[in-house]
């Protein structure tokens, strides 16, 4: 156990400082790139646009920050070793989430937010407590994280400039991503959490997502 949570320290001052790499190709690589300078072929986008996207990106990257800490946790401390293999291979692919927003807050000029030491730590002390709680109870943790996770990413897609098309294709794969995060909870046999649960993690995500946007 002292190894493993040696291993989550190290892993958490890498997600931190931006030292991880995605395993597959960037979505916005299907799109010509400068969507925020508007060269090579994509409508330029206003400076309004251009923090409004950004805005919106910071916010994605902090809960994909929140993602990989959670998912981190609850694998820390679960007994199963299928049950912790599928919560490390849906971290996994939230780092991928985290470089491919990592590389479109730079291209906005822009940046990660400065709260996310905070944010990390507190989603994984939150996964260590889901994970003491037994498989099904776990896995529908994630389930309902992953439900609200799609909502929010549908409205993003909603919110983003028409001609932020980089970023679009990013929040697109992200949802399908997320979207099979959850089928896969489910179907693991995880359980639908009480009400008060799932409005607590709402009222917790408002709160991330409206201070993501500015800091």
């Amino acid at each position: 156990m002292l190894d493993r949570v040696l291993a989550e320290a190290d892993r958490a001052v890498r997600v931190l400082t931006g030292s991880v790499s995605a395993r597959r190709p960037n979505p916005a690589g299907r799109v010509a790139p400068g969507s925020a300078a508007g060269e090579d072929g994509e409508a330029p986008l206003s400076e309004a646009e251009r923090r409004h996207a950004a805005g919106l990106m910071r916010v994605n990257h902090v809960g994909e920050i929140c993602a990989q800490a959670l998912y981190r946790g609850q694998a820390l401390v679960c007994e199963k070793p299928a049950t912790r293999r599928l919560f490390l291979d849906a971290a996994a692919e939230e780092t991928d989430h985290l470089a491919w927003l990592d590389e479109r807050l730079r291209e906005l000029r822009s940046r990660p937010s400065f709260l996310n030491p905070f944010w990390y730590a507190g989603a994984f002390g939150l996964g260590v407590l889901a994970g003491r709680v037994g498989d099904a109870w776990n896995l529908g943790f994630m389930a309902e994280t992953e439900r609200q996770v799609e909502r929010h990413l549908d409205g993003h897609l909603g919110s983003l400039p028409a001609n932020d098309t980089r970023s679009r294709a990013i929040v697109e794969q992200m949802s399908v991503d997320e979207r099979q995060h959850r089928v896969t909870a489910e179907q693991y046999g995880g359980v639908s959490l009480p009400a008060p649960a799932r409005a607590a993690m709402r009222c917790g995500s408002r709160v991330m997502t409206s201070t993501a946007y500015y800091i």
